[in-house]
């Protein structure tokens, strides 16, 4: 078996609320092998964490219900810390990662991982960089030694550079080529600014043009470091062994030093309006907001805000703009939760001779939820579905671990689960008006029009 790439997706919103596709984020890089690893909801699990004296966090979930098992390291390394000039390095990094380590080239990883029955995976993100890996949990420790030697000992072959490059920029093409895709990526531009969350995740085909051998190495070895690293395993596992286990692979991996955040600007909201042309069969219409980050109090206000407009079939956007009028094929609504300033962004595919009367209708929205309040019926229909999607999203072991280190990078706390859902029950309609005329007050409007 080869190391596969999966083409460029939709995947899915990674943070409280459930899988919401959103073109921003980026699947895996590599996909060696598939596993599932549905767990039944409301299983006891124990959590252990542990920081190594060379400052890497590690986590363990003790699942004894599913005989399966998820790894995931969280490494802080993305699009927050990039520059125009290095945008994609990131993503770049690991592209050139899986082609191989110092024991096995990318094929035998796959097979080795195969023979496990389960899959690992590499990619760059907005706030953060991963490796994912999941198996039969009597292979826990097989599993977590590629892991290790996956994140430890990769090649990063001066050869696979030029490859890489020319799979990643034909990404970018593809993605340039997508109607959704380039209209979110032009709407996160217009509203960002100077920002890093306005760079794309992939990069652009200028920066990675520019970047060589020495920088790929140069950037996983400013990023692959103990103390940027979290480390989160989920499943039918020993806490104490897979404690010492991890302590034995990573703990000899040296400190790099405290070196200082760098400066970055804040995003303005400019209330700029976009129009974009290109080959295509529907209109894209994107408006929206800069909106608080995971940390801040208003969090799960605006979660709340974004169901009632986007969430599902019963949101405003799909019962208003879709079901009654006609005047879209597909509406939803996202917020991801990052690090810095997030964005809520409402969204409409629709037909080119409706893309007018959509805006239109869409801003009206917008002003809706502005000047009235919500009622109580529609408020708790939306708490029920954002809670809902929240808890099956977290029902198998590899989201569990994901989510474990996520909050861990993002200094939440180990309770932020149980914040989170009282912070969303305690939503109030006033608490919803007034986060949407902070977030949708001054709006970021993107129309892509096929010409």
């Amino acid at each position: 078996m080869s190391d596969a790439r999966l083409a460029q997706a939709t995947p899915v919103a990674r943070g409280p609320g459930g899988p919401a596709t959103i073109t921003r984020r980026l699947a895996p890089l590599a996909l060696l092998a598939v596993a599932a690893l549905l767990i039944p909801a409301g299983a006891a699990a124990q959590v252990t964490y542990q920081k190594l004296d060379n400052g890497l966090t590690v986590i363990v979930r003790e699942n004894p219900v599913a005989p399966v098992v998820a790894v995931v390291l969280l490494v802080k390394m993305g699009t927050r810390w990039e520059q125009p000039a290095t945008a994609g390095i990131s993503n770049f990094v690991h592209a050139v990662m899986v082609k191989g380590t110092a024991k096995r080239g990318g094929s035998e990883l796959a097979e080795a991982v195969a023979a496990l029955g389960g899959k690992i995976s590499a990619t760059g993100e907005v706030d953060d960089s991963e490796l994912r890996a999941t198996a039969l949990a009597r292979f826990w420790r097989e599993l977590l030694g590629l892991t290790a030697e996956l994140a430890l000992e990769p090649t990063l072959a001066p050869g696979e550079v030029a490859t890489e490059r020319d799979w990643l920029q034909s990404r970018i093409q593809k993605r340039r080529d997508n109607a959704p895709s380039r209209a979110f990526d032009e709407f996160f531009a217009a509203l960002y600014g100077a920002h890093p969350y306005a760079i794309p995740v992939l990069g652009t085909a200028e920066s990675l043009a520019r970047v060589d051998h020495a920088q790929v190495v140069a950037a996983y070895r400013a990023g692959y470091r103990p103390e940027r690293m979290i480390l989160s395993v989920s499943g039918q596992v020993s806490a104490p062994e897979v404690l010492a286990e991890a302590r034995r692979r990573f703990g000899g991996l040296a400190r790099g030093g405290g070196g200082a955040e760098p400066a970055i600007p804040s995003p303005v909201s400019a209330g700029r309006r976009v129009e974009i042309e290109m080959p295509a069969q529907q209109a894209q219409i994107l408006v929206g907001g800069l909106a608080p980050a995971m940390s801040h109090p208003d969090h799960a206000a605006v979660k709340v805000l974004s169901t009632i407009l986007g969430g599902g079939m019963a949101g405003r956007l799909f019962a208003e703009l879709r079901d009654k009028r006609g005047l879209a094929y597909a509406a939803a609504s996202y917020y991801d939760p990052v690090r810095e300033p997030g964005a809520l962004v409402l969204y409409l595919g629709t037909a080119p001779e409706n893309a007018a009367r959509a805006e239109e209708a869409l801003l009206r929205e917008v002003e809706r939820i502005r000047r009235e309040p919500v009622d109580a019926e529609e408020l708790s229909r939306a708490k029920g579905y954002l809670l809902g999607r929240y808890a099956m999203d977290r029902r198998t072991n590899e989201r569990q671990a994901w989510y474990l280190a996520f909050y861990e990078l993002q200094g939440q706390g180990r309770n932020f689960p149980e914040r989170y859902r009282r912070a969303v029950e305690a939503v109030t309609p006033a608490d919803v008006q007034r986060v949407a005329r902070q977030v949708l007050g001054t709006v970021t409007t993107l129309v892509l029009r096929p010409k």
